[in-house]
């Protein structure tokens, strides 16, 4: 009797197994941060790729909600490939931007009239693959549309980011709404690094890690994105379980 490794079906039906498992792994794969703190709460050791994230400021002014989206736009900076980047109101201040590590030159900007043209973009700029990161700037994510864009985010294995923003405070209220994305970011500002000398040292965040799916909350004090679009954790600074960048936008 042949051994079955010989039979040329076995052998095939093999092959495609592993290109199969190719496939997930490659899909399962993470962006770390390359902060063990962090990385350590996240399953696979960073942000999901081909899935979905929030982020949203931890107060009502814009200030935090600069500062959301400057995290969010590092984390796309730190991707290989052109940034979609979808929103209803053109006032992002480009060299915020390329403070943080998100060139102008690979970010295609795509402004929409009203908010469910901007889900439409981003669901069909994740659907297209073959991208960085693919942004959006959103008021409200009901979960019905927040699993579209998951599942084409999936399909495509491209990394797809959301910063909520709000026009009025009574609005925040929706983003603690279940959806489908895989982590929720809640970002505030805290005082600047100290210096020894007058003058405005590195600005710090307050990350909040609101929601990781298999995975358990935490809060992180860190330097905010540096040139190259990563975040650090202060020599001074701790983490807790719990179970001088410039505005983003034009004033």
């Amino acid at each position: 009797m042949a051994h079955a490794s010989a039979n040329p079906v076995i052998s095939e039906l093999r092959e495609r197994i592993s290109h199969l498992d190719g496939g997930l792994s490659r899909r399962k794969c993470a962006l770390p941060f390359g902060v063990p703190e962090i990385d350590s709460h996240l399953p696979g050791g960073g942000l999901a790729l081909g899935a979905i994230h929030e982020f949203a400021g931890g107060g009502a002014g814009a200030v935090d909600g600069a500062a959301a989206a400057l995290f969010a736009a590092g984390v796309a900076a730190r991707t290989k490939g052109k940034v979609i980047w979808c929103l209803t109101r053109p006032d992002l201040f480009f060299p915020a931007l390329a403070q943080v590590g998100l060139h102008p030159n690979r970010v295609i900007f795509v402004e929409a009239d009203r908010e469910e043209d901007v889900l439409a973009s981003m669901e069909e700029a994740l659907s297209y693959g073959a991208l960085g990161a693919v942004v959006a700037e959103l008021v409200r994510l009901p979960m019905t549309a927040s699993r579209r864009l998951q599942l084409a985010a999936e399909k495509s294995g491209t990394l797809g980011l959301i910063i909520r923003r709000w026009r009025r405070q009574t609005e925040a209220t929706d983003f603690g709404q279940p959806t489908a994305s895989a982590t929720r970011w809640r970002v505030s500002v805290m005082p600047s690094e100290e210096l020894p000398v007058p003058g405005v040292g590195r600005a710090r965040w307050m990350l909040e890690l609101m929601r990781v799916k298999a995975g358990e909350c935490a809060e992180f004090e860190v330097e905010a994105c540096d040139l190259s679009g990563r975040i650090a954790i202060p020599t001074s600074a701790g983490t807790w379980s719990t179970g001088g960048n410039r505005s983003a936008h034009a004033s």
